[in-house]
């Protein structure tokens, strides 16, 4: 379910929305009969095709309240409906380079779901717009399963440097396709499972690729902007020190509803605001119920922000 801030254009509604374009160039036939008919009877307008988005119980950012089965934070809601306040405008990197944008949407689905498979490889230890630039030239070169497996490992590293660990990506990107190519007949896993048990794919990853390349919520993916956010906001019990340690926890009280949101919402919040080092508080509107955001709050000007203890890899 996508919030009325993140409404996004599906890759069935993209397609959607090319083919009513190109619908639009066709000239209607014209011929003496026709036009007599448009003399004596008004002509029909075409109906308009009206390209649906998805959409989560946020409607007007109000955050939903249930009976807690357990544990929560005390001011989860607050904080989140925050959050997508200061995400309104969409312009974080990951807005603009996520794995489903940086995808050819117009491919064919099993070609599709490989790409996101391999923007989300690609993006491990490395900012999205140098994954971005990665995925721009693999698609230019030939972004399928045949291609990349008849490529040389020299060429591939051209293509996807300078991403973090390049030549180890280059030895999982062609065990991946090949087991790909072999075993699921040109086509991703289904499954979290499954996909963690291709080279190269971590549990982050797979929860990703089942919500951007099979629009399946079955689990948060959490990466090091979720997990650092998470634990500022203490929506962990006590402090975690793992990503996937930090994904159980939210999973076990934060309401379902929530789950395709909170990935995308986070990461954009990370990289604009809530920074690995030298968080923005001083214009963060959680700076007064946040446990971190309390001890900046008097910081006017993020050249006075002190570095905290705890350094995070960027992404």
């Amino acid at each position: 379910m996508e919030s009325p801030y993140f409404k996004r254009t599906t890759r069935s509604s993209i397609i959607v929305k090319v083919k009513v374009e190109n619908e639009q160039l066709i000239p209607e036939e014209s011929s003496t009969e026709t036009n007599q008919k448009v003399s004596t009877k008004k002509r029909q307008k075409r109906p308009k095709v009206e390209i649906k988005y998805e959409e989560s119980p946020l409607e007007e950012h109000q955050i939903t309240k249930q009976e807690s089965s357990g544990w929560e934070p005390p001011m989860w809601r607050e904080q989140l409906k925050n959050i997508y306040d200061m995400r309104k405008s969409r312009n974080a990197a990951v807005d603009s380079m996520g794995c489903d944008v940086i995808s050819d949407a117009l491919a064919s689905p099993e070609v599709y779901r490989y790409q996101v498979l391999l923007s989300l490889m690609l993006s491990s230890q490395t900012k999205d717009q140098i994954t971005s630039a990665a995925m721009k030239k693999l698609r230019e070169h030939g972004c399928s399963i045949d291609n990349i497996l008849e490529t040389s490992d020299q060429v591939l590293g051209e293509l996807i440097y300078p991403v973090g660990f390049w030549k180890k990506k280059i030895e999982y990107i062609k065990r991946t396709s090949k087991i790909l190519q072999e075993e699921y007949n040109g086509d991703i896993p289904d499954t979290v499972e499954k996909l963690c048990k291709l080279p190269g794919v971590g549990p982050k990853m797979a929860y990703l690729a089942m919500k951007c390349a099979w629009n399946q919520i079955v689990g948060i993916g959490v990466d090091t902007h979720v997990h650092r956010i998470s634990n500022r906001l203490r929506w962990v019990k006590k402090p975690t020190k793992q990503p996937e340690d930090t994904r159980k926890e939210l999973q076990d009280w934060l309401p379902r509803e929530y789950w395709r949101d909170i990935n995308h919402l986070l990461v954009g919040f990370g990289q604009q605001t809530c920074l690995p080092v030298g968080p923005k508080c001083y214009e963060c509107l959680n700076k007064e119920i946040c446990p971190v955001g309390k001890t900046n709050k008097k910081i006017s000007s993020p050249k006075k922000i002190k570095k905290e203890e705890l350094k995070e890899e960027m992404e």
